[in-house]
Parts: C-alpha cells; structure tokens; sequence
C-alpha cells in the first residue's frame, strides 16, 4: 500500500469509522483504491500522477462520506470523481506546456543552446582564466575574493593584508584583468 495514501486511510478511518453507520472509509479504501488508481492510470498514464489523484479521491470521499448513501453508488462515484480529476490534471498540465511553450517563444528558445555556442562559453571562460592567471598576486586574490562576495575585512584577514589596502589593490586588479583580457579577446 503506497505509504501516503496509508497515512490518509490511518488518520481518516478513526475519524469516520465510528461516526458512520453505513459506508466505512477504510472498507470503501480497501475495496476500492486499485480500481481507482488503476482507472486514473489509464487516464494520466504516469504512476505518479494517479497515486496523486487516488489519494485525492480518497480525501474528497471523506469529505462527502455523508452525502454517499447507497454502497452500490460507491465506486462509481469513485471512478467519476478519480476520472474528473485525471482529466482535470492532463488539462492543466496542457495549459502548463502550452504556457511555457509560449513563454520560450518569447523569451528564447530551450533548442537554441548547441555545441557552437557551448564552444564558445568554454572559450570565453578560458580567456577569463587566461587573463586572471596574468593578474599579480594578491591583485589577483583580492579580486576572487570579492567576486565571491567577501568584504574587505574578510579579504584582509584571508590573505593577511591591511584592510585599507584591499580597496587599492582590487581597483588596481581590475585594471590589469581589463588590460590582459583586452588583449586575448583582441587575438581571437
């Protein structure tokens, strides 16, 4: 028995098994809960899915026990209410792709990314790296380490700098990692 779905029949059939006189909840769960998931499987076709809409058919059968008189209208209403929320659940997951599909439209498209343009990032993460390594320590230190979001206390107390020498040094980092990627991005 799926371990969520136990749960719900545990809480459940304490609550209802002594307040109703005619259905039950865990003999109507038990009697019933694999033509449920079955009949939503075979709507939504992902296992998933339907343990997540068995569960809910389930929880909107506790919250109407009362209106369910005859046991013979039981599992009908129970394979109409698991086959409504199947259908529900393809509808809004149609709505969903069809959401994102327009969102990718206009925002770019998911297909776009190729082996050219991942060459290219690489490329340019190496010419990155290039014109780091040619920054002076601990010009170059103190850079990485702000990009990392260090302050400048952190970044005196990691490199064993002045703190009122860090400011200085980042500018004059900054400088040359213009000046060196300038020049690779200039060869390429």
């Amino acid at each position: 028995m799926l371990e969520g779905v136990k749960t719900i029949v545990d809480v459940m059939s304490g609550q209802t098994a002594a307040a109703q006189e005619g259905i039950v909840f865990d003999e109507a769960f038990t009697l019933h809960n694999r033509t449920v998931y079955r009949a939503a499987c075979a709507i939504v076709r992902d296992a998933g899915l339907a343990e997540d809409i068995t569960q809910e058919t389930f929880i909107r059968l506790y919250h109407n026990m009362e209106s369910i008189t005859d046991e013979e209208m039981l599992k009908p209403w129970l394979i109409r209410v698991a086959l409504n929320l199947a259908k529900n659940t393809i509808r809004g997951n149609s709505r969903a792709n069809v959401r994102e599909d327009n969102y990718v439209k206009l925002h770019g498209d998911k297909d776009e990314f190729t082996a050219e343009k991942e060459y290219e990032q690489q490329e340019t993460v190496n010419e990155v790296r290039e014109a780091l390594n040619k920054v002076k320590e601990p010009l170059r230190s103190c850079l990485i380490l702000k990009q990392q979001g260090l302050s400048y206390r952190e970044i005196a107390d990691s490199l064993s700098l002045t703190e009122t020498s860090i400011g200085t040094y980042i500018a004059r980092g900054k400088k040359e990692f213009v000046r060196f990627y300038g020049k690779i991005g200039g060869d390429s």
